[in-house]
């Protein structure tokens, strides 16, 4: 299926963040595929029937009087949820679970229906796209990962679209219900736009592109923003409390950051905040003086370059390759991976000394790659910090953390809304045009 992609003149980031929607979207794509673009919801869920979806997802089977118990529900509120989850198909029955001889209505548990559904994710990566199949529990069913189209932005969405599509066909017993992007650069998720200066993307429709492909509801979320959130909705045996905070700071191609604010992943109206430009330094590795340049994986394969640790090109000429030489044992390689620990290690400790949060977690290749540099990061995490003791706490989700956020963006609506999530994925829009 191919998509027609509308040209759209360029407008800053400024602009987009005080502005809500956007002249001729309505013009240039019918309302019913505008409508299907859902800003995601990366916060822990308050609403009744989420509640009693996540009891049902965390403890399940329960039964009702324990629901009511875990969420502080009065139990004809948890009946009225039940049922309603019931009808949409989100909840089933154990009837071969009930409590024998008890008085009243029998004590039937209910528990996730997650076998006939699944949730598309899409992570959009500066190298390379993953598409994610996730079932309503927050597993992994599977994952493909692609280069990321190069080229003008037209022909690349189209070609992501086409790969979704093509993906999703293959599931012949699962419906899919919600589509989550996670994509660097600045995400608009009222309407779905991305500004992508790595990929040479400006105001690109991701989320009109992958809604008229596959007629699913589509939210977009920074990919700093998503995988915090799958560490806040996915990742912890607890919700964190109302007034905690938590510090999420990635790295692999690029350097980024994330901050949880009472439960919900802070996601600015004009798009993340940056660190790549904090000041670092490393003769070894180079780089201009700041963080990104110092760090990247590109920064670390020219340095490889250099020493000769790799070839200057060819298919042995990779980060995987630096990588493998420093598990080997090799000094030049060691060198190198342990450098840049050290210095991530500094520029963690200088966040958390500005922000302070409760918790600090870290995540990306950079750090998850190489079994020995967690410890030389909290070596200069300590060293540098002018603050008391903090234990890092590394991403629940390991090499996986990519996934696991494009995950959550799709996730994230039905958690939040289940009843509702599931009458938008099952409402079938009008044909639009390609």
């Amino acid at each position: 299926m191919t998509s027609s992609i509308p040209a759209r003149s360029h407008r800053t980031q400024a602009t987009k963040s005080t502005r809500p929607t956007r002249i001729g979207d309505a013009a240039r794509y019918p309302q019913a595929l505008v409508h299907q673009i859902v800003p995601p919801a990366l916060r822990v869920p308050e609403a009744a029937a989420a509640l009693v979806f996540a009891a049902a997802r965390h403890r399940g089977p329960i039964a009702r009087d324990a629901i009511a118990g875990v969420t502080d529900l009065s139990i004809a509120t948890v009946n009225r949820q039940v049922t309603a989850l019931l009808e949409v198909g989100l909840l089933r029955e154990r009837a071969d679970l009930a409590v024998s001889g008890a008085i009243g209505r029998p004590r039937v548990p209910v528990e996730v229906n997650h076998e006939p559904f699944l949730a598309l994710g899409v992570h959009i990566g500066a190298r390379t796209t993953s598409i994610v199949a996730t079932d309503l529990l927050g597993r992994t069913l599977d994952v493909v990962e692609t280069p990321t189209p190069r080229g003008p932005q037209a022909a690349a969405l189209t070609a992501i679209a086409g790969s979704a599509q093509r993906y999703l066909s293959r599931w012949h017993r699962r419906r899919p219900l919600w589509v989550g992007v996670a994509a660097g650069g600045v995400v608009d998720s009222t309407t779905g736009y991305l500004d992508h200066p790595r990929l040479g993307w400006s105001d690109a429709p991701v989320g009109p592109v992958l809604a008229e492909a596959l007629g699913l509801p589509v939210s977009l979320a920074a990919h700093v923003d998503a995988m915090a959130g799958a560490e806040l909705l996915l990742g912890q045996r607890r919700a964190p409390g109302r007034a905690a905070t938590s510090l999420y700071v990635y790295a692999r191609e690029t350097v980024g950051y994330a901050l949880v604010i009472g439960g919900q992943v802070h996601s600015p109206a004009s798009g993340p905040g940056t660190i790549a430009a904090l000041p670092a330094h490393s003769e070894l590795l180079g780089g201009s003086g700041e963080l990104e340049s110092t760090v990247s994986d590109e920064a670390v394969l020219v340095a490889a370059r250099k020493a000769r640790i790799v070839p200057a090109d060819g298919p042995g000429s990779t980060v995987t390759a630096v990588l493998r030489a420093a598990r080997q044992g090799d000094e030049a390689a060691v060198a190198l991976v342990t450098e840049r620990a050290r210095v991530l290690g500094e520029a963690v400790a200088l966040l958390r000394d500005m922000l302070n949060p409760d918790d600090l977690v870290v995540g990306g290749q950079a750090f998850t790659e190489y079994a020995d540099a967690m410890d030389v990061v909290e070596d200069a995490f300590a060293r540098r910090s002018v603050l008391g003791h903090r234990d890092i706490r590394m991403t629940a989700f390991g090499n996986r953390v990519q996934e696991a956020g494009a995950g959550i963006v799709s996730l994230g609506g039905i958690f939040a809304d289940p009843v509702g999530a599931m009458r938008r994925a099952q409402a079938r829009r009008p044909e639009v045009s390609a």
